[in-house]
């Protein structure tokens, strides 16, 4: 199966949207619902104030648009990078894939429209390397990041993630570091002066990630023990290959697996620290896994691996729905 994904071509979108239907075909039987704490940020709000009650079974279709844009976006981010031997869509069938290995990622959340944000962030971060003008992308780095926040709230970890990048996509320069930091703080400054001008400023912390550490969720499930399982080992096995051919890259490619390599460590702790995050929170972590796991699709001449790789997680996933099996 991996062999029709591993080429370039307009047929294997058809592909991907066929592969999406698969592996949410839950959907078909069970409307997918659209699950928001308002508490998050205002994606939430928007969410279950002018779309809740408005989607219906049209909820199904939102969702395959929303994954297969990303995961597309994500392949085309990576080809257009070079950083894999060859151009296909496995960066895509992975992103797709992973999708159903939980039955929280299964749904409309906050988390997985911060997806988006995330791997525009990203983009950006990957252009610093040698641009012309890095500081007015610094700030609009920063700028970005704030909105982020403000839109979902556990992406508040994503500060971790741009400053470590600066640090390894180019050399210490103060005023650099400045200009990040002060694009990062003007959203807030200027949500703050809004608040305070409308007599809310006590509303303020309404505004502002709530940090609580401790687990996600007390007990796990067998389908989500299997699936975590199931992530870690597909991530495991993509970085061993990642290491593998890493060395025979050049060094502007190397810094950008090094960025994504540093966000797939600190997005992950995103439902341990975050107030209410859950398992679906951990869906932002699906920009790097899926990249480091489609190296074991990408990068082996012999398919015997990676077929073993795509129906292992097929069948968690089949394993996942279960109750479709019955019909």
């Amino acid at each position: 199966m991996v062999f029709l994904f591993r080429d370039r071509s307009l047929v294997n979108i058809v592909f991907l949207v066929l592969l999406s239907l698969a592996v949410h075909a839950h959907g078909f039987s069970i409307a997918l619902p659209m699950i928001a704490n308002e508490q998050e940020g205002f994606f939430s709000y928007l969410m279950n104030h002018y779309l809740k009650d408005k989607l219906g079974l049209a909820g199904f279709f939102v969702y395959q648009i929303i994954v297969l844009a990303q995961a597309i976006r994500l392949n085309f981010l990576l080809t257009e990078q070079k950083m894999f031997p060859n151009s296909g869509y496995t960066v895509a069938m992975s992103y797709i894939l992973l999708t159903g290995i939980l039955p929280q990622w299964a749904i409309i959340s906050p988390a997985l429209i911060a997806n988006f944000a995330l791997i525009w962030i990203y983009i950006k971060l990957t252009r610093l390397y040698n641009h012309s003008s890095p500081k007015t992308m610094l700030f609009n780095i920063g700028l970005l990041v704030s909105v982020t926040i403000l839109s979902y709230h556990p992406t508040a970890i994503m500060v971790l993630v741009v400053l470590f990048t600066l640090g390894i996509m180019r050399p210490f320069k103060l005023q650099e570091w400045f200009t990040l930091l002060m694009g990062m703080i003007l959203p807030f400054y200027f949500l703050a002066a809004w608040l305070y001008l409308s007599n809310q400023l006590d509303k303020l912390n309404y505004f502002l990630p709530k940090f609580e550490i401790g687990l996600p969720i007390q007990t796990l499930s067998n389908i989500e023990m299997t699936g975590l399982i199931g992530l870690a080992f597909s991530f495991l096995i993509g970085l061993f290959y990642w290491q593998k051919f890493n060395s025979r890259l050049v060094i502007q490619i190397r810094k950008n697996w090094a960025a994504l390599f540093v966000m797939s460590l600190i997005v992950t702790a995103a439902p341990f620290i975050f107030l209410n995050a859950g398992l679906s929170a951990a869906i932002i972590c699906l920009v790097p896994f899926s990249s480091f796991v489609s190296a074991s699709f990408s990068y082996p001449k012999r398919l015997l691996l990676p077929n073993l790789l795509f129906f292992i997680i097929t069948g968690i996933i089949v394993y996942n729905n279960w109750h479709l099996v019955k019909f």
